[in-house]
């Protein structure tokens, strides 16, 4: 295993509370301000600008894309710890394999995202393979659509930036619990301090105990980070982050079909499938660091260099419930990657230790503004270098029983055959340039120009170090908007983008299983419109993705072959509003409706429906209103989803659903201490229902929405 084993005890926790608070005093001097991004908007829900298009702070009217932004209030209000309970807020956005205990995935607009290069952190590519900790994140921004202009080779779906906090002269403890006695504690604690306050800093910390409803599947969390900023002078400032997790928790994996033609019945969300009392924790230890030096030359130019490191090492040994190739009625089927038509499975033990994931990237970067032929231009210029490295040991996994879904699994003995050895599979460099200019020609109208050369070097290897695939590829990636804007607070765009995404891998019973495809083109066409009103901001975008279609093809004789064949194109319209809505009451709501097919694929039976896991139309509402009592606010919010298919052919439908969540918030002072309280009841009517049917490596899974579940906290300010 990894060095990153480091443990966080709770005396940590109380160490940092017991500072006293001459430690953060420092004399008043003044100095030149800072231009810190993310900071937390003064308008609640609403938010007005995001840096995950690159750049520090760009105002979203100016922003000829479809970006959500979940601010501080709105996670603190939710009390969120996962990434998925953040992204539930947003319509366009489906779980595509995320298991409870494991990382999670996604899909956006109908597109699944790549752990691999669609999650960022201040703007830095990290390895995706983790739940980030949400502890020191100012908020969360999501870039609906391609975003290759911004990012390189990335998923046309959509791409996640985690905005850190920055320093700032806080102190406070949280503590929080569930139904199920979760223990959670947090510190937040930052200051300015030197001889003119030059120096910033930013440290959080956090202890979890992790009480799943799911039975067999708890653990427990550890957190530390630290954010560092130096105002340097008062043209230069340096950035520094540094944040490292330790996480374990037995991970629950999905159903799947009945005889691959029926969704399993009368199955409790609260049962943990397969459970054998062999099985190990998935332990995973991530460390993310990164760091921005900003340089202001006058009023109209700026450099920036930035470097980042992330790295996650993953540890898994599990019980794993999959297929019914040992089950009496699957006996005649060629590839039984499903449960039987009644609900047996195969059991196996599953081992992947020491897999470790790493991306190491620099970027530079010049901005100005200057004047040329009568228009105004904001310019930007950069250059960027990437090299990711994927590191595994040889497919372990070893059939060990079976089970059925109406009863607890057996005992069964653990597989005895040794692991083999640590073996680099994937070594993918990245090397960019890239420019983005905005023309004002007046104060009406807009365009935006922009483009990004990749060139591509990537190297993958088969188990026993067999060479692979070499690819080498130059690719051009333009991006092209114009924008009008009938009056200030109005925005209409029309964008064009092409993206490269990462080729995907083959499923182990395809007949290539383990390889992994080339990269694949994508296109995209937007129409938007963007408004801020009476402290509210309305979107609206009406776009078209195409992207080359990657699938295992079933072939004549019953097999499977993964290649590249036809297109994948989705058509869609969003909608969104999110502010103040009234003295009294906060909103933040958005709807997506979306027609997703496959096209041209040679597989006529997959073609002429909803493609696999995506809902015609999901909708989603948060609302916060405060009540005459002063402090006291009382928080609901509703999730809607239509049916969607669980199977390719189209001819399984897992039902829609609308669940509906409550909550309250009160802000009082205990002891002369300012403290918030909040209470959350996620899924108040205990709403049965299939939240994920998608696929992941290929095969089918089936996870169901999380029971009724409530939470409590209590933060106290320092």
């Amino acid at each position: 295993m990894s060095s990153l084993h480091p443990r966080l005890p709770l005396s940590l926790l109380a160490l940092s509370m017991s500072l006293p608070a001459q430690a953060w005093a420092v004399e008043d001097v003044t100095l030149a301000p800072v231009e810190i991004s993310g900071s937390v908007s003064s308008n609640g829900y609403q938010a007005r600008d995001a840096q995950v298009t690159g750049k520090s702070a760009t105002p979203l009217l100016d922003t000829p894309a479809a970006v959500s932004v979940f601010n501080r209030q709105l996670l603190d209000d939710r009390q969120v710890r996962l990434l998925s309970e953040v992204l539930q807020s947003d319509a366009s956005v489906g779980e595509s394999y995320a298991p409870i205990g494991y990382y999670e995935n996604f899909n956006v607009r109908g597109f699944a995202l790549n752990a691999a290069s669609s999650y960022r952190i201040n703007g830095q590519t990290i390895a995706g393979e983790q739940n980030v900790a949400l502890e020191n994140k100012q908020q969360v921004e999501l870039l609906k659509g391609l975003s290759g202009l911004y990012s390189g080779v990335a998923e046309p779906g959509g791409l996640i930036n985690y905005v850190t906090k920055r320093a700032e002269d806080v102190r406070s403890v949280t503590v929080a619990s569930n139904e199920q006695g979760e223990r959670y504690l947090a510190t937040d604690l930052g200051g300015w301090f030197g001889s003119e306050r030059q120096f910033g800093l930013r440290a959080n910390l956090a202890h979890e105990d992790i009480r799943s409803y799911v039975d067999h599947a708890d653990g427990r969390r550890d957190f530390a980070s630290l954010a560092f900023d130096w105002q340097i002078n008062p043209a230069a400032t340096l950035q520094l982050d540094a944040e490292y997790q330790h996480r374990e928790q037995q991970s629950v994996p999905g159903y799947q079909l009945l005889g691959n033609r029926a969704l399993p019945h009368s199955v409790n969300p609260r049962d943990r499938l397969g459970y054998q009392s062999w099985a190990k924790p998935v332990q995973s230890d991530s460390l993310n660091l990164g760091g921005r030096f900003e340089y202001r030359f006058d009023d109209t130019w700026t450099g920036a260099i930035s470097a980042s490191r992330s790295q996650v090492v993953i540890d898994d040994y599990s019980a794993f419930a999959w297929g019914c190739y040992g089950a009496p009625s699957c006996a005649d089927a060629t590839n039984p990657n499903y449960f039987s038509p009644e609900g047996d499975y195969d059991l196996y033990d599953f081992r992947s230790p020491d897999d470790t994931r790493r991306v190491v990237e620099a970027q530079a970067t010049l901005n100005g503004r200057f004047e040329a032929l009568g228009v105004s231009h904001d310019l930007t210029v950069g250059s960027t270098a990437q090299r990711r490295t994927l590191d595994q040991r040889p497919y372990y996994s070893e059939y060990v029983g079976a089970g059925n879904i109406g009863e607890d699994a057996p005992p069964a003995d653990p597989a005895t055959r040794a692991n083999g050895r640590l073996e680099r599979r994937l070594d993918s460099r990245q090397y960019s340039l890239f420019f983005t200019d905005t023309l004002r020609f007046d104060e009406h109208w807009q365009a935006v120009l922009g483009a990004r050369q990749v060139r591509l070097d990537e190297q993958t290897w088969g188990e026993g170090r067999t060479p692979g695939r070499h690819t080498q590829r130059y690719q051009l990636l333009p991006n092209a908007a114009l924008i009008y804007k009938p009056q200030a607070d109005t925005t209409l765009y029309l964008s064009y983008a092409k993206g490269l995404s990462a080729g995907g891998t083959a499923p182990i019973y395809a007949s290539n299983h383990t390889e992994i495809l080339a990269p694949s083109l994508s296109h995209q066409l937007e129409l938007g419109a963007k408004r801020e009103w009476h402290g509210m901001t309305f979107g609206a975008a009406l776009f078209q993705i195409r992207q080359a279609n990657q699938y295992a093809r079933p072939e004549a004789d019953g097999s499977y072959l993964y290649l590249e064949q036809g297109q994948r194109k989705n058509t869609g319209l969003e909608l969104s509003a999110s502010g103040q809505a009234s003295e009294r009451l906060q909103l933040h709501a958005s709807a997506a409706a979306i027609r997703a097919r496959m096209e041209n694929s040679g597989t006529p039976a997959y073609e002429g429906h909803q493609v696999l896991n995506v809902p015609k139309l999901r909708a989603a509402v948060q609302a916060d209103y405060s009540l005459p009592i002063p402090g006291l606010a009382l928080l609901a919010g509703a999730r809607y989803s239509a049916s969607k298919y669980a199977d390719r052919r189209g001819d399984v439908e897992a039902g829609g659903y609308t669940v509906f969540d409550v909550g309250s918030r009160y802000q009082t002072r205990i002891s002369g201490y300012d403290t918030v309280l909040r209470l959350t009841v996620d899924n108040v009517f205990d709403k049965r229902y299939w939240r994920d049917v998608g696929d992941y490596l290929g095969d089918d899974y089936l996870f169901q929405g999380a029971p009724r579940t409530a939470r409590v906290s209590a933060s106290v300010n320092f």
